[in-house]
């Protein structure tokens, strides 16, 4: 049963995601607000959703190797998998603010992330925690990035009203929108919960399960949701999607996740997080390449992810 209810949430991930990018892309258009920046919200928010759920049971069932792995892996399988698929189909755009900003801004909240469970190391105590007070300390980064947000959204009408309007209606595009985003979250869960489920059953440890398992299931959305803007030659979504996910899955869904329950870190997590910031500032040399990831950039960044893999298994 575990293995037919797996098939079931890729097919609502494979058809959410689709309805999703058509809906959220023609909504940009139609409010005058560019290609980027529905990536960088609405679609990062909705993609990840699952990891927000997934991180906060995790949490409240005092199971901090999943909640603190799901988000690490997550984001790593979005800058080299990811990144590196959508690259691979259709080159990915990559607009100045991008570069100048929202990347950036991605190394910036991940080094917070390492400095912030760095107890042992910085204040040479017992163990690494992610307390309450950090967790504030996160979202008050998130409320931040969100201003930023809401600047770019005003300053960025101006420069998509040359643009055609969408020929479907608006109440269409909000309808797909919504009912995509309902496909996602649905289809994510029913990935992780039946995956994390059977990889049990084969031994597997919380850290690991955390790591690949569910961090793939709930990467799922960025995925398919990267893959079929890249078809639809939707670069800057692929992208917008790709960069917002990482920012919100470390400063929402970490941050109001230790303000529920704080979180024990094992060490070893560490080291995925300084891999996390390296990978993070590969992104930040190969988007300066005359301003996009190309097809040798993305097979690189997925020969990484393998490698990762391989590395991370044998670890455990």
């Amino acid at each position: 049963m575990g293995y037919i209810l797996l098939i079931v949430g890729f097919v609502l991930l494979i058809k959410g995601a689709d309805l999703f990018v058509d809906g959220s892309s023609n909504i940009a258009r139609s409010f005058q607000v560019s290609p980027l920046l529905i990536g960088l919200t609405i679609v990062a928010l909705g993609t990840s959703s699952p990891e927000a759920t997934v991180s906060i049971i995790a949490a409240l069932e005092e199971n901090a190797g999943v909640a603190l792995g799901n988000v690490v892996g997550s984001n790593i399988l979005n800058i080299t998998l990811v990144a590196g698929v959508a690259a691979i189909i259709y080159p990915l755009k990559v607009e100045s603010e991008t570069i100048r900003k929202e990347i950036p801004f991605t190394l910036l909240a991940s080094f917070a992330l390492l400095i912030l469970i760095s107890d042992v190391f910085l204040q040479t105590v017992s163990e690494n925690l992610l307390t309450r007070g950090d967790g504030f300390i996160i979202m008050l980064f998130f409320a931040i990035f969100l201003y930023y947000i809401f600047e770019v959204a005003r300053n960025s009408r101006d420069k998509v009203k040359s643009e055609t309007k969408v020929k479907s209606t608006w109440g269409k595009n909000v309808l797909y929108t919504i009912g995509g985003l309902v496909g996602i979250i649905f289809g994510g869960e029913l990935v992780v919960k039946n995956a994390t489920n059977i990889a049990s059953s084969f031994g597997m440890s919380d850290t690991l399960i955390g790591l690949t398992v569910v961090a793939i299931g709930t990467s799922l959305p960025e995925l398919i949701t990267s893959i079929t803007a890249a078809l639809k030659k939707e670069s800057e979504i692929a992208l917008g999607n790709i960069v917002g996910s990482n920012i919100f899955n470390i400063l929402f869904v970490l941050g109001i996740t230790a303000v529920i329950h704080p979180l024990t870190v094992n060490s070893k997590i560490i080291v995925d997080i300084i891999i996390m910031i390296i990978l993070t500032g590969t992104l930040l040399i190969f988007s300066r390449t005359n301003y996009k990831i190309g097809k040798f950039e993305g097979a690189f960044l997925v020969v990484v992810y393998i490698i990762y893999m391989i590395f991370i298994i044998l670890r455990n």
